[in-house]
C-alpha cells in the first residue's frame, strides 16, 4: 500500500511539474516577463486548489533554488549603483519606515474582522519576509495559520498582478534586460563551478552569521564579491538553472494557497483581499515618491517597493532590465527593518488596553 501511494505521489508531483513546463513554454510565446515564475504559480494554483491531498516543493528544492537565484542576482551587483543609494540612503530609509506604517495600519484594519487580534492582523500584513514573520508569529502571540494564509495572499497577488503591472504600465518586454545568463562569459562548465562555490561558501556563512534568507542572500553575497574582484572571469549561472529555480519559487507560491487555507481565512477573505489591494496601492506610491527624490526610474522605484514578492521581483527586474542592484538593496534594507521590528511591534500590539 505504501508503495502505490509513494508511486501515486511521483505522478502527481511529475504531473505538475509537466503543467508548470508547458505553461512556462505558452508564456514565453507571449512575451511574458518572468514565464518561468508565472508559469509554476499557475501550475501550484491550479494543483494546490483543486488536490485533496496537500502537495510541497520539498525544503531542500526551496533552499537550492533561492541559493541559485541569489547567484543570479549576485552577478548583476553593481558597485557604481550601491554608491548612489548611499548617497540617497535617508530617501531609501524614509520610504523603508512609511512601507512599516502603511502595513502596520493595514493590520489594525485587518482587526474589523471578528477574531483576528491586533498582532495576528499586524504580522498577517508586514510586507517582506512572508516566511520569517509566519515562523515566529506563534512565539510572538499571533494566530500562526491566518498569519501564513494572509502573508501569503498578500505574496499571490503581488505575484499575479507583477508581470500585468510591468507590461502595461511601464512598458517591459520579456528578454529587455539584455542576453539570458549564461550566454556570455566561459562558458556552463565555469558557470557551473561559480555558483557551486557560491552556494557552498554562502549558505552555511549566512546561517552562521544568523543572515535572513540565507539560502539567497548568503549566495548572492558570496557571487557578488567573486564577481566584483574579477576572480569568476566573467562566469554566469546557466541560463536553465536560473529557468528551473524560479520555476521551483512560482510552484511553492501556488502550492500554498489551498482549499484548505480558503476556509482558513473564511469571512475575512473580502476584507484581506481589499486591504491587501490598498497595500500594493499604497507602496506604489512611496515608489512614486522614491522616483521624485533619488532619480530612480518609475520601475525601479515600483519594484523597489513592492510590498513583499521578493523573487517575483527579482525576475521581473532580471527579465526587464531594471536596476537589480538598486531594488535589491531597498527590498533588503525592508527586509531587514520589518523582521528586527516584529518583535517590537509585537509587544506594543499586545499590550494590555488601559482601564
Amino acid at each position: 500500500m505504501s508503495g502505490t501511494r509513494r508511486w501515486a505521489g511521483l505522478g502527481d508531483a511529475a504531473s505538475v511539474l509537466v503543467l508548470a513546463v508547458a505553461a512556462t513554454v505558452l508564456l514565453d510565446a507571449l512575451d511574458t516577463p518572468s514565464p518561468s515564475l508565472f508559469g509554476g504559480l499557475l501550475a501550484g494554483l491550479v494543483r494546490g486548489l483543486a488536490g485533496r491531498r496537500r502537495l510541497t516543493v520539498p525544503r531542500s528544492g526551496m533552499t537550492a533554488a533561492q541559493a541559485l537565484i541569489g547567484v543570479s542576482v549576485g552577478g548583476l551587483v553593481d558597485v557604481d549603483t550601491l554608491a548612489a543609494i548611499g548617497q540617497d540612503w535617508l530617501a531609501v530609509l524614509l520610504v523603508t519606515i512609511g512601507t512599516l506604517l502603511l502595513t502596520l495600519l493595514a493590520g489594525l484594519l485587518m482587526r474589523l474582522q471578528p477574531g483576528i487580534s491586533p498582532v495576528t492582523g499586524a504580522f498577517g500584513m508586514i510586507a517582506g519576509g512572508a516566511s520569517g514573520i509566519t515562523a515566529m508569529s506563534r512565539e510572538l502571540g499571533a494566530d500562526e495559520r491566518m498569519v501564513a494564509v494572509l502573508q501569503y495572499l498578500r505574496v499571490l497577488l503581488i505575484v499575479v498582478l507583477m508581470p500585468l503591472a510591468a507590461t502595461v504600465v511601464f512598458g517591459v518586454e520579456s528578454g529587455a534586460g539584455g542576453p539570458v545568463t549564461g550566454e556570455a562569459g566561459p562558458g556552463w562548465p565555469a558557470g557551473l563551478l561559480y555558483a557551486a562555490v557560491s552556494v557552498a561558501v554562502g549558505l552555511p556563512l549566512a546561517r552562521l552569521l544568523r543572515i535572513p534568507v540565507p539560502a539567497l542572500l548568503g549566495s548572492l553575497l558570496v557571487a557578488a564579491v567573486l564577481d566584483l574582484s574579477g576572480l569568476s572571469r566573467g562566469a554566469q549561472l546557466p541560463a536553465p538553472l536560473e529557468t528551473v529555480a524560479f520555476l521551483l519559487i512560482g510552484l511553492a507560491v501556488g502550492l500554498n494557497f489551498t482549499r484548505e487555507s480558503l476556509r482558513t481565512i473564511g469571512r475575512a477573505l473580502p476584507l484581506a483581499l481589499a486591504v491587501i489591494v490598498g497595500v500594493i496601492v499604497g507602496c506604489a506610491g512611496l515608489g512614486a515618491v522614491l522616483t521624485l527624490t533619488t532619480g530612480a526610474s518609475a520601475l525601479d522605484a515600483y519594484l523597489a517597493t513592492t510590498p513583499g514578492g521578493l523573487y517575483a521581483v527579482l525576475a521581473t527586474a532580471r527579465d526587464g532590465g531594471a536596476d537589480a542592484t538598486f531594488v535589491l538593496a531597498v527590498q533588503v534594507l525592508r527586509l531587514f527593518v520589518m523582521l528586527l521590528s516584529a518583535p517590537l511591534l509585537a509587544r506594543w500590539l499586545r499590550r494590555p488596553d488601559p482601564a
